[in-house]
């Protein structure tokens, strides 16, 4: 009876305290999205970029419904009383929470749109609204409307047929049709138009979106018919498809394997259906139950679904941020590296300074004949990837190339397919993640040999390999010539090309086998310093349980904690007696923030690492990650400063409060971090003549030798 008891009380205690400590994941996501809403607000933001903003908030509203609620609909199928691990709540809870907050934010985003709509129409360009319309550009309308006319395929059904298919996010025009006491619906596919189409009339910009062009003329399109209503409809489907059994590096069928499941991917249930223009009760009814989606997954927006036109309007240089090119030259090229390398550790920092360095790397060592190998892990490349270009050139100068490329990079596996079956036409070894993990780690090894003597140059990086986000996100990658570093990349490279997870290093943390237990136990030392315990954290993302309770307990030792999340926090800071040395801090700005940065204590004991994981329980426990500390002055100085920009940060750095909001300093005005570090790092050199040293040298003349040299190749 006492045991019983005791259970219970230890499940209560739990209990209480994921309610006063924890936040919910899906929750805190969706706080982070409400960060990029209000970006979107900020009147302090360019125009085009707060229209930006805007459309980042819909994409990355459509992906979470995509994937989290996706999950979280097939465990309300299968595991319905099963809670989550931090906050206690059950699957459908948190949907419903979900959608309310939704709806909530729904509002916030129709007041956004509208006002960026009229700060346009005010600069002249107007994006038409067809319920009021001059008569001018309603000519000008209908002769657009007659260029795509015969693209257009209506569909006329009874009401005791079945829907068409609605393709996931893709826009259809649905209007509902009477023919004497007979009702049917008409479904107008839009895939094959544009999205949108312009012209300009007495120095005005006019915008027509083709979906609202298409529902405007319907008349004209269906001239027998008797339209008595009419939306604009996209569905939003379920992309938490299994991959069972699927992945096997001996199954040489895994790339078709994973395109059958893309297909299946696109024609899984809906989670999300979203409607622009309003319709009767019953029309609604006839439409959920058709698509089989329940009535609280049906939103009504005033926001285009598509707000891609922002790439046709011109307007002032003021409609955008000034101009930030990545910093190329960084004092050496071609030829330079890997003398400079054996002799120092090198930092490259995305978006301030540009990846094409590596792509040099690469080359260099394909051109180098004492290079025997290059072993890489991909994970996302561009659609015209350089990085892909120069293991292909490596691997045709003789060079052993082997590319782990992970196909289940979400959103990205076809692309992935695609470049497994390039990088093998060209004489590359491709070979495919883990059957229970994926390799989400950023590691390349190049393995050289001189007068029977092996060395490695390694690079370990916290963003992929990816020229496009190279130029959008914040990363970090570290090169090194390290022999430690080198041989426990090498290990990890065995062991994957075995099928089997990579052991425990001493130079490189890598997930899951020595990454938790790694970060735990340097928590414990600060925690042994007690009041003079410092740590300082930068990730996406935090809600592991073991990790958050090790916090608190650095917390209560008096260490101070500093916390640099981007998006999802699961833990709340400033709880008395919890997390009262805990702050917790998010950057949302022009770059995505996506490096990662683990500091544990200050001064001379102070060590710091960068990897490609989070602190979420993927990253720790179903990932392959790899980190890497820095252990050079230059490269520790330059991490540093990265962390003493966000301290700093008064302009897009936001703190969260106990309850979990998160409100700007309200300490005053301060520098932009992302500000701080593109002038920081745009203006570092390094010298190929004195390794080591640093100038604030601009000439670029080094680059553009490189960049002949790439295009002659």
């Amino acid at each position: 009876m006492a045991g019983k008891e005791k259970e219970k009380k230890s499940k209560s205690d739990s209990q209480n305290k994921s309610e006063s400590i924890y936040i919910n994941r899906e929750l805190s996501w969706l706080a982070f999205n409400l960060r990029v809403l209000q970006e979107a607000a900020d009147p302090s933001v360019p125009l085009l970029e707060r229209l930006n903003f805007l459309s980042i908030y819909q994409s990355n509203l459509e992906e979470f419904y995509r994937v989290r609620i996706g999950i979280l609909t097939h465990r309300v199928m299968l595991t319905p009383d099963k809670r989550d691990t931090v906050s206690g709540m059950l699957p459908e809870t948190q949907i419903n929470e979900v959608l309310h907050v939704t709806r909530e934010q729904q509002i916030l985003m129709g007041s956004i749109w509208k006002a960026i709509r009229e700060e346009l129409r005010a600069n002249k360009v107007d994006v038409l609204d067809f319920r009021k319309i001059s008569k001018v550009d309603e000519l000008m309308s209908k002769k657009l409307f007659g260029d795509i006319r015969r693209m257009l395929d209506p569909r006329i059904i009874s009401l005791d047929q079945p829907l068409p298919f609605l393709w996931d996010g893709e826009s259809n025009v649905i209007a509902f049709l009477r023919r004497g006491t007979e009702q049917k619906i008409c479904i107008i596919p839009l895939h094959r138009i544009p999205a949108y189409m312009s012209f300009e009339i007495d120095g005005c910009q006019k915008i027509v979106l083709t979906a609202q062009l298409v529902r405007h003329f319907l008349p004209l399109l269906l001239k027998k018919e008797n339209i008595t209503q009419s939306a604009i409809v996209e569905v939003t489907r379920n992309a938490d498809v299994f991959l069972a059994d699927a992945v096997n590096n001996a199954d040489e069928n895994l790339r078709e394997k994973v395109s059958a499941m893309l297909t299946k991917r696109r024609r899984e249930m809906p989670v999300r259906v979203r409607l622009y223009g309003k319709l009767t009760d019953p029309a609604r009814a006839v439409l959920i139950k058709k698509l089989r989606v329940p009535e609280n997954r049906v939103f009504v927006q005033n926001v285009p679904f598509d707000l891609s036109f922002r790439s046709c309007i011109g307007g002032p240089v003021s409609f955008r941020y000034e101009e930030r090119r990545p910093a190329r030259d960084i004092g050496l090229k071609k030829g330079e590296y890997f003398s400079y390398i054996e002799k120092n550790d090198l930092l490259l920092s995305a978006p301030f300074q540009s990846m094409l360095p590596f792509v040099d790397i690469i080359y260099e060592a394909a051109d180098d004949p004492e290079v025997l190998s290059i072993k890489i892990t991909l994970y996302r490349m561009s659609g015209s990837s350089k990085v892909a270009a120069a293991l292909a050139y490596a691997a045709d100068r003789g060079k052993d190339v082997l590319c782990l490329l992970e196909l289940r990079a979400r959103f990205d596996e076809q692309n992935n397919i695609d470049y497994s079956e390039m990088l093998e036409d060209a004489g590359c070894r491709v070979i495919y993640g883990l059957p229970d993990f994926k390799v989400h780690s950023k590691l390349c090894v190049i393995t050289r040999q001189h007068d029977g003597n092996i060395s490695y140059i390694t690079q370990v990086g916290t963003g992929n390999y990816n020229e496009v986000t190279g130029e959008q996100y914040t990363d970090l990658s570290l090169i090194t010539s390290r022999e430690d570093v080198g041989r426990d990349g090498e290990t990890a490279f065995a062991a994957l090309i075995s099928g089997e997870l990579p052991p425990e290093a001493k130079s490189l943390w890598i997930a899951p086998c020595s990454f938790k237990s790694r970060v735990i136990e340097m928590l414990d030392h600060e925690i042994a310093k007690g009041e003079n315990g410092r740590v300082a954290i930068k990730v996406n993302s935090l809600n592991n349980v073991d990790i958050m309770e090790k916090l608190i307990e650095c917390s209560q030792a008096g260490v101070k904690v500093e916390l640099f999340i981007r998006g999802i926090c699961c833990l709340r800071p400033g709880v008395p007696g919890m997390t009262e040395n805990i702050t917790v801090q998010s950057v949302v700005g022009r770059w995505l923030e996506h490096s990662r940065i683990y500091s544990f204590g200050a001064g001379e004991e102070q060590r710091i690492f960068i990897g490609s994981g989070d602190l979420l329980n993927r990253n720790l426990e179903r990932r392959v990650e790899a980190f890497i500390e820095a252990v050079t002055p230059d490269t520790r100085e330059q991490l540093c400063r990265v962390l003493d920009a966000l301290r700093e940060d008064r302009e897009k750095s936001r703190r969260m409060l106990p309850d979990g909001s998160y409100v700007r300093d309200p300490e005053g005005e301060g520098t932009s971090s992302q500000e701080a570090l593109y002038r920081y790092f745009s203006s570092l050199r390094v010298s190929a003549e004195e390794p080591g040293s640093e100038t604030a040298d601009s000439n670029e003349r080094g680059f553009f030798n490189w960049l002949k040299k790439l295009f002659a190749q």
